[in-house]
C-alpha cells in the first residue's frame, strides 16, 4: 500500500518521517515504543545532518533526556549501528558514522539502476488514479521547494518515492530499495540541502510524473535515473568529502 499524499503541515511531517523511519527499520518487531523514540530521534538527527560524522553520544545524556534506564539508550543505539548510522566501539563512546565518497557513489549508482526499473514497471502497471496520486505528491514538493523548507522537501520526496516503489507492484524491487536502509536518506538530505538543489530536484519530478502521465516507459526510467544521478553530481561538487 503506498503512502499517501499528505497536507502540509509540521505535524504531518513529524507522522510521515516516523511511519517511513518504521517502515524502513528491519527487525524492529519487539522493540519498544521507548526504544524507537530514542531511535527517533537520533536517526532523525543524524540524516537531517544536525548530528555531523564523528559526534559522539553521551548515552548517560539519553538515558535523562527519555527519563529511562541505559538499556533502551543500548537497544536504539545497535539499531543506528545495524543502519549504518553510528559505530558502537567497545568500552568508548558510540559516535556518528563517517561518511566516504566512494560509499556515496556505490550507493547512488546501485539506487539510480533501481529506480529507472520503477519508473519502468509504474508506466505499465500503475492505475490513471494511482498516477494522479503522484501529482498531489509533486504539489506538496512545490509548495517545500518554493519556501526553502529542506527537511520538509525531503520526508515528502522519501514518500514520493516510496509511493512509486509501491505502484511498481514488485516486492522484490522494493525489498532491494529498502536495503539501502538509512545511510541512503542520509545521503539524500545533504544532496537536497546544497544550494539550488530543492528547485532542480522539483523541476526533475515534475518531469517524472508527466513521463507518467504519457506513459512513456522509455523517458520516465531515463528521468527517473537520471534525477537519482543529478543528486550524485551535486554531492561530488559540493567539495564536503
Amino acid at each position: 500500500m503506498p503512502p499517501s499524499p499528505p497536507v502540509t503541515n509540521g505535524a504531518d511531517v513529524a507522522r510521515l518521517r516516523q511511519d517511513l523511519l518504521f517502515s524502513a527499520l528491519r527487525g524492529i518487531e519487539g522493540s519498544s515504543s521507548l526504544t524507537f523514540a530514542i531511535f527517533e530521534e537520533l536517526a532523525t538527527s543524524i540524516v537531517e545532518g544536525r548530528l555531523p560524522p564523528g559526534h559522539e553520544v553521551n548515552s548517560m545524556d539519553l538515558a535523562r533526556q527519555f527519563n529511562t534506564s541505559r538499556t533502551p539508550v543500548r537497544e536504539a543505539l545497535l539499531l543506528l549501528e545495524r543502519e549504518g548510522l553510528v559505530i558502537v566501539p567497545p568500552r568508548r563512546r558510540p559516535f556518528v558514522s563517517p561518511v566516504a565518497l566512494s560509499q556515496v557513489r556505490e550507493i547512488y549508482e546501485i539506487r539510480a539502476s533501481l529506480y529507472a526499473l520503477v519508473s519502468e514497471l509504474v508506466v505499465q502497471r500503475a492505475t490513471d488514479e494511482e498516477i494522479s496520486s503522484l501529482w498531489r505528491w509533486q504539489k506538496v514538493l512545490e509548495n517545500d521547494a518554493a519556501t526553502g523548507d529542506v527537511d520538509g522537501y525531503f520526508w515528502h520526496n522519501v514518500g514520493f518515492r516510496d509511493a512509486e516503489a509501491a505502484l511498481s507492484r514488485n516486492g522484490e524491487l522494493q525489498r532491494r530499495l529498502s536495503s539501502l536502509g538509512l545511510q541512503m536518506h542520509r545521503f539524500r538530505h545533504l544532496s537536497l540541502s546544497l544550494p539550488g538543489r530543492l528547485l532542480n530536484s522539483v523541476a526533475d519530478h515534475e518531469r517524472l510524473v508527466r513521463a507518467y502521465a504519457d506513459r512513456d516507459v522509455a523517458l520516465a526510467a531515463a528521468v527517473s535515473k537520471s534525477l537519482v544521478l543529478r543528486g550524485l553530481r551535486a554531492i561530488e561538487a559540493s567539495g564536503r568529502f
